[in-house]
C-alpha cells in the first residue's frame, strides 16, 4: 500500500506521464466569475479551463450563498474537470481581486461600453485574468471600476447575447490560439520546479481521492 492508502500501482506509468504532459502546459492565465449561479454553467467553464491549460479559477458572490452553490457545483461539474482545475470561491468581490493580482498582472472584463475593444485585439499572452458577469446583468459596476480593460466578442446576428460558458470558451480558445502561436504550450515538465511538483502530487491526490469516494458507494 502506497502512503495515501491506496496501491502504488494505481498510478499508472502512463496516467504519470500524462499528468506530466498535461501540467507542462499549465499557462499564467484564469478566469473569474462574478454571481455566475448555474452549476451547469460553471461545470462547462471549468472545463473549458481546463481543455486551455488553466490550473485554477475564481469565483465570487456578491448574491446568493456560495457554501451552497459550490456543493452544488462539486456534484454537477462532468468530465473530472473539478480533478484538475482548482477552484477559489469568494463572498467578498475586493477580496478576490486582490488574490488575483498576487498571481496576474492584468484583469479584462467582457462589458459593452464606450472603451470597450474587440477580444481579437487584445493581447491574451501576458499573464491575466478574464472576467465574466451572468447572463442577465453582466459584471457589476464595483467590478467594472477594478477591470485594466473592457472586452467584447464581436457577434455579427440579430441577437447579440451568448450564453456565460460559451462565451468564456469562446474568449478561452482565442487566448489558447495567441499562446499556441507564441509557442507557449511547448513547456516540458521539470521535476525541480517546485510549481510542476506541486501540481502534480495534487493530481494524485484528486486521484486517489476519486476513487475513494468510488469505493465508498
Amino acid at each position: 500500500m502506497g502512503e495515501n492508502g491506496l496501491d502504488d500501482e494505481l498510478i499508472t506509468p502512463e496516467r504519470s506521464d500524462r499528468y506530466k504532459e498535461v501540467i507542462s502546459k499549465r499557462q499564467n492565465f484564469t478566469v473569474i466569475l462574478e454571481n455566475v449561479h448555474d452549476p451547469h454553467n460553471i461545470g462547462a467553464v471549468m472545463r473549458s479551463c481546463d481543455a486551455v491549460g488553466i490550473s485554477e479559477m475564481y469565483i465570487v458572490y456578491t448574491t446568493g450563498s456560495y457554501n451552497l452553490i459550490s456543493q452544488k457545483v462539486g456534484k454537477n461539474a462532468s468530465s473530472g474537470a473539478k480533478k484538475y482545475v482548482k477552484t477559489h470561491y469568494y463572498g467578498d468581490l475586493m477580496e478576490c481581486v486582490q488574490d488575483v493580482r498576487l498571481k496576474y498582472k492584468k484583469i479584462y472584463g467582457t462589458h459593452l461600453g464606450f472603451e470597450s475593444r474587440s477580444l481579437y485585439d487584445l493581447d491574451l499572452t501576458e499573464s491575466l485574468a478574464l472576467m465574466f458577469g451572468n447572463e442577465k446583468d453582466g459584471l457589476s459596476e464595483a467590478a467594472l471600476k477594478i477591470l485594466d480593460g473592457n472586452f467584447i466578442i464581436p457577434q455579427y446576428g440579430m441577437v447579440q447575447s451568448l450564453n456565460i460558458s460559451v462565451a468564456c470558451a469562446v474568449s478561452l480558445f482565442e487566448a489558447s490560439r495567441q499562446r499556441l502561436e507564441r509557442g507557449m504550450y511547448e513547456g516540458v515538465f521539470d521535476d525541480n520546479n517546485s510549481f510542476h511538483k506541486d501540481m502534480y502530487n495534487q493530481f494524485v491526490e484528486r486521484h486517489f481521492e476519486h476513487i475513494r469516494r468510488k469505493r465508498k458507494h
